[in-house]
């Protein structure tokens, strides 16, 4: 067969490729050959608790490290940006012939336990190929997925545990948020998922935030950054206003013989020429502490604890509230007879508390393996439930230097459990003597001694109870305040869901100052046309998750 001059450099410039990258070939799975040929790395890989790392190459202590965060919706290219990335970091070019793919392809990714993983990369030992430094990359799933919403807040607890351990990421260089140029506006679902994003951080990452625009073929990108700008995503701006954003197209694997190879090499030198812009931003931009973050997850998830307690405590203090009235009303009428006759005996709608099991509604769908309650057996509290990633009582996000931060006793974590089944309050008729009343009222022996009356004992256990409810819609507005002081975004669906509760409870009380303040918040969320496209959003994947259809 006699070679033409176009064949003869084809199979030069693979060979030269294969040569070159003759190591890493050898311990990786071919995909499909061609031009480019594809190959499949296999990094190490490791399971930390519900966590997963892949590590290529040896760590070198003595390089730098560049860290970025990627989010963005299911189908917005993620994938191929972190394979781009590797292959950049490898030093692979154009006339290599070959492509290097670190992400699973989808069909290896099916389940759920995968697929709803928060996934760090690590590229160790290729310095001085391309870039300088070694990288880092945190590939969540895609937020606003139509598994719902419980989905979404487990990627936050994912990625605060990767924050939070000791092994895990303590510091971002850049926080990805990857759209698909051809986004002419940021409709719904991308609001909601950008507002996911950008309320995870604390104030210091604003400049941190960039666009990542994949698909960028041609002047389209413009479309979706003009959407960007018109939803005023909290992110790193140019002088002009402008966000600060990097071009990526995604065709850098397409089969080059089957597709013209002009086109398909201008849009590779676009992609490289963004990948260069993109990580010299990396090199150049100071990174940012995730200890601010950190806390801010930590609010959100003890703000919500606080908030579940507090409604499940105002329901239990209205029902004995009803019981302490039948005993008062009882004892007024029949108290005479009940001394004198130590038999007779008053109905009452009697509170107690049971354990009623949970695990045959677990999520197992969204990979959560520790899904279940955090319980406290002293005050019969659920402190936070579902509680989706913790293993033990002391991992769980509510309890904080050895104590809870969500029951009503603060009880240190050894008085917690974490189990399958979570406290419900129920009520039952019973009939009670003198005595038993006055055993069930009399907390402790200075009532006893003081041989207070039953109507007293009563008195004081209804102030205390008020009291209570009124010490946990503090804390629960509290919560609030300190997010609205550390949060880069506050003003966020996840916020604004808790607000009308809260606004409510302080009428009830009368706090005219905290109404005030919980009332601006809740005005200036729903003048924000971004923010109100985020909140429907939100209902519709309730609404979805209560009719069975997907959103």
């Amino acid at each position: 067969m006699k070679l033409n001059v176009s064949m003869i450099s084809f199979f030069y410039r693979k060979t030269k490729g294969s040569m070159k990258y003759e190591d890493i070939i050898s311990k990786s799975l071919l995909v499909h050959s061609g031009s480019p040929a594809v190959y499949q790395l296999k990094p190490k890989t490791e399971k930390i608790g519900p966590l997963r790392r892949m590590t290529l190459g040896e760590k070198d202590l003595n390089q730098s490290n560049r860290s970025i965060l990627l989010v963005g919706a299911t189908g917005a290219g993620k994938s191929a940006l972190v394979n781009a990335l590797v292959n950049y970091t490898m030093g692979v070019k154009w006339e290599d012939e070959v492509w290097f793919q670190i992400v699973e392809e989808e069909k290896k990714r099916q389940s759920a336990s995968q697929t709803s993983d928060v996934i760090v990369y690590q590229i160790f030992g290729f310095e001085g190929e391309t870039l300088p430094y070694s990288l880092t990359i945190i590939d969540t799933p895609g937020f606003g997925d139509t598994r719902g919403i419980e989905l979404d807040a487990a990627i936050s607890e994912r990625l605060l545990d990767w924050f939070r351990s000791d092994d895990g990421v303590h510091e971002i260089n850049a926080v990805g948020l990857v759209l698909k140029a051809t986004e002419n506006r940021l409709d719904e679902r991308l609001m909601y998922i950008f507002d996911s994003v950008v309320s995870l951080f604390g104030k210091n990452m604003e400049e941190n935030i960039v666009a990542l625009i994949t698909h960028s073929s041609g002047t389209t990108y413009k479309k979706a950054l003009k959407a960007l700008e018109a939803a005023n995503i909290k992110c790193a701006k140019y002088g002009n206003n402008q966000p600060v954003h990097f071009l990526f197209d995604n065709c850098q694997q397409e089969d080059r013989t089957e597709d013209p190879e002009e086109e398909l090499e201008l849009a590779f030198t676009k992609t490289t020429k963004g990948l260069k812009k993109f990580t010299d931003f990396l090199e150049k931009t100071r990174p940012q502490k995730l200890k601010t973050t950190v806390d801010v997850l930590n609010e959100r998830v003890r703000l919500k604890a606080c908030i579940q307690n507090l409604k499940e405590k105002i329901q239990t203090t209205e029902l004995i509230q009803t019981e302490i009235q039948q005993t008062r009303e009882a004892l007024k009428k029949h108290e005479e007879e009940m001394k004198n006759d130590e038999k007779f005996t008053v109905e009452v709608d009697e509170v107690y508390k049971e354990k009623e099991d949970i695990s045959a509604g677990r999520s197992w769908w969204f990979g959560c393996f520790y899904e279940g309650a955090t319980c406290c057996t002293v005050c019969e509290e659920n402190c936070h439930y579902p509680c989706t990633v913790a293993p033990r009582p002391e991992k769980c996000k509510v309890q904080k230097d050895g104590r809870c931060t969500s029951c009503t006793g603060k009880c240190p974590v050894s008085d917690h459990v974490k189990e399958d089944w979570i406290y419900v309050t129920k009520t039952r008729k019973v009939k009670k003597t003198l005595r038993d009343l006055k055993e069930k009222y009399e907390e402790n022996k200075e009532e006893h001694e003081n041989k207070l009356s039953l109507l007293e004992i009563l008195e004081k256990k209804m102030e205390k109870l008020v009291k209570q409810r009124d010490q946990m819609l503090e804390k629960s507005f509290q919560h609030v305040v300190n997010l609205e002081q550390i949060a880069l975004k506050v003003d966020s669906v996840s916020t604004h869901v808790h607000l009308d509760f809260l606004i409510e409870k302080m009428k009830e009380k009368g706090d005219r100052e905290k109404i005030q303040k919980l009332e601006e918040m809740k005005s200036r969320m729903e003048e924000d046309t971004g923010f109100k496209a985020a909140l429907q959003y939100s209902f519709n994947k309730l609404t979805s998750v209560v009719t069975g259809t997907k959103k």
